[in-house]
């Protein structure tokens, strides 16, 4: 819609409540005069004032639609111009691009990882796996002075905690992302907060051991979330859509199509692999953890490859009950 038709609208709208009043007071006035007027004059002005009714409560209902359409159309147009002016300024580390580039860029270029489709999704977890493991190892050396391991696989640095959360983060706050940063925190502190509750509910369930535990926390959920990470969760949030998402988006935006669909592929063919070996190591882990000897040649086999000291230097935090 074009600008002046905006100003058109909004000019009729600021008539319209002395128009209603103005309706109202001339019904009161016919109502008042009603005993005047013989009995099926009465009932078309009874009948009148009923249709009228029932018009005004479907504008109130139309006009608190278009104030929250309004109101959301306002917050995305501010977002936008703010994002993108932010970008284009000169910074000595050059700022992350609008999403509204990198949208327009992936449709421009029909490129295999448009939008949230599945290519998208597998690479934004890939590199979740990898980076929020390095990250998370930089964090212990700057807090403990040390480096010690935050993988979850039993290959390479990758943790799917990560990847997961990743993908969760993006699917959460994708259609917010051309919007203003409440809502991205919002977002990032419900989902984090409940992927990290699931992943610690799943692995206590499934293996009976724990890699992190908050019970010590003030205002926690049965040690597996708290406040303090909760909050953390919400400015990642803010931080994943507004500047860790679009830089992602723009390197993904690099590779070529067909490329891309092979390494995709072939990236998925090892994680899944690593996941599987990764589940029936720490099965056989747990199982050690009560004695139990192995049954077959091929958990000596893993046990041989994957024995405690190896897999207490790959998983340093998990405990077990």
């Amino acid at each position: 819609m074009e600008e002046y038709k905006w100003s058109e609208l909004s000019g009729r709208l600021e008539k319209f409540p002395g128009e209603v009043q103005g309706k109202v007071e001339q019904y009161a006035q016919r109502l008042a005069e009603e005993g005047e007027h013989p009995d099926a004059r009465r009932d078309a002005l009874y009948g009148e004032i009923r249709s009228d009714i029932e018009t005004l409560k479907g504008l109130s209902a139309s006009c608190k639609k278009a104030h929250l359409q309004a109101s959301a159309a306002a917050d995305e147009l501010g977002a936008r111009l703010h994002d993108v002016r932010a970008s284009r300024k000169k910074r000595l580390i050059p700022a992350a691009p609008a999403n509204t580039v990198i949208d327009a860029e992936e449709k421009r270029a029909g490129h295999f990882a448009q939008g949230i489709n599945l290519y998208k999704l597998f690479m934004v977890c890939f590199i979740g796996t990898f980076a929020g493991v390095v990250v998370e190892m930089l964090w212990c050396l700057v807090k403990n002075g040390y480096i010690e391991s935050r993988a979850g696989l039993v290959y390479g640095p990758f943790n799917l905690l990560y990847g997961f959360g990743a993908v969760a983060l993006t699917l959460a706050l994708y259609q917010y992302r051309n919007r203003s940063g409440f809502f991205s925190f919002a977002g990032g502190f419900i989902v984090g907060s409940a992927v990290e509750y699931f992943c610690s509910w799943a692995q206590e369930l499934v293996f009976g051991s724990r890699s992190w535990d908050y019970s010590g926390a003030p205002f926690n959920i049965n040690g597996r979330i708290c406040l303090q990470y909760s909050i953390f969760w919400g400015v990642l949030g803010l931080l994943w859509i507004k500047n860790i998402y679009p830089r992602m988006s723009a390197l993904i935006l690099r590779i070529p199509n067909r490329a891309g669909k092979m390494l995709t592929w072939a990236l998925a063919a090892f994680l899944v692999f690593d996941a599987a070996v990764t589940l029936i190591a720490m099965d056989r882990w747990a199982a050690r953890q009560h004695e139990e000897a192995p049954s077959s040649g091929f958990a000596r086999f893993i046990d041989q490859r994957f024995p405690d000291e190896r897999m207490e230097r790959i998983f340093a935090n998990m405990k077990f009950d």
